[in-house]
């Protein structure tokens, strides 16, 4: 990310396209091939989910269990990186049964230099300082510190790691704000705000935020977002949105 706004990224054209998950429409979502497969068709930015183990390790995977995703059950939170790598991650879909719950170092190391990842903080272990040093160490450790995010939905996690890493920008994600709100520099709201008040990029950009509306199936909408101005657009199908917008793209090697 260049020094023009914490969240740009040089050569990359706007709204930039974030892999929610990955491609989980052609793939398992949060899986190795869901993260190759949006960043092979273009995808600008690669978003999962993170939880801990009881090993602390980190795991790119929505839910706090296994159950729905895996061949497995169980809380994440009580399971070591050992038990977690058993299971298969093909969330019940034939040819993906060797799949298996990446750790965020292992998406990490998937990132180019052309692209950023995203990475949702689902569990409120992101409160303690010593998980937010270990996550920030990891992040600087497999180089992509500087292309980093961290969303969330709870503001008390974004500050705990705003707090270590401040040079490192946050979004929060809202259901019912209709407002910006001021300390983030991305804001994800549900979509429907922005009809009920379309003012609301225009006042974001005001205040040197962007803007990604939370809408994973954006195509329908898209003149709406780009006359809106908005920033980024999340999307369960990269290849699809970008075709949508009629984007040339050079796929990450």
């Amino acid at each position: 990310m260049d020094k023009t706004h914490p969240l740009a990224l040089p050569g990359k054209p706007r709204p930039y396209v974030i892999a929610h998950r990955g491609n989980q429409v052609a793939c398992p979502e949060n899986t190795v091939a869901a993260f190759k497969r949006a960043l092979t068709e273009g995808a600008d930015i690669l978003e999962t989910d993170v939880h801990v183990t009881a090993d602390g390790a980190f795991m790119c995977i929505h839910d706090a269990t296994v159950d729905r995703t895996t061949n497995g059950s169980g809380q994440i939170a009580e399971m070591t990186l050992k038990e977690v790598k058993a299971l298969s991650a093909a969330c019940r879909r034939p040819g993906f049964e060797a799949e298996r719950i990446p750790t965020v170092a292992e998406a990490a190391a998937l990132i180019t230099n052309n692209a950023a990842i995203a990475l949702e903080l689902k569990t409120d272990s992101f409160l303690e300082t010593t998980v937010c040093q270990r996550l920030i160490a990891e992040l600087e450790e497999t180089g992509v510190r500087n292309r980093t995010i961290f969303l969330s939905f709870s503001l008390n996690r974004l500050r705990a790691l705003r707090e270590m890493a401040p040079d490192i920008p946050i979004g929060w994600i809202t259901m019912s704000r209709l407002w910006p709100l001021g300390e983030p520099q991305l804001l994800g709201p549900v979509w429907p705000l922005l009809l009920i008040n379309p003012l609301y990029v225009r006042l974001a950009h005001a205040h040197g935020q962007l803007v990604c509306p939370l809408d994973p199936t954006p195509e329908s909408r898209l003149r709406l977002y780009q006359w809106l101005g908005c920033d980024a657009l999340l999307t369960n199908d990269p290849g699809k949105t970008i075709r949508a917008l009629k984007r040339r793209h050079t796929p990450c090697p």
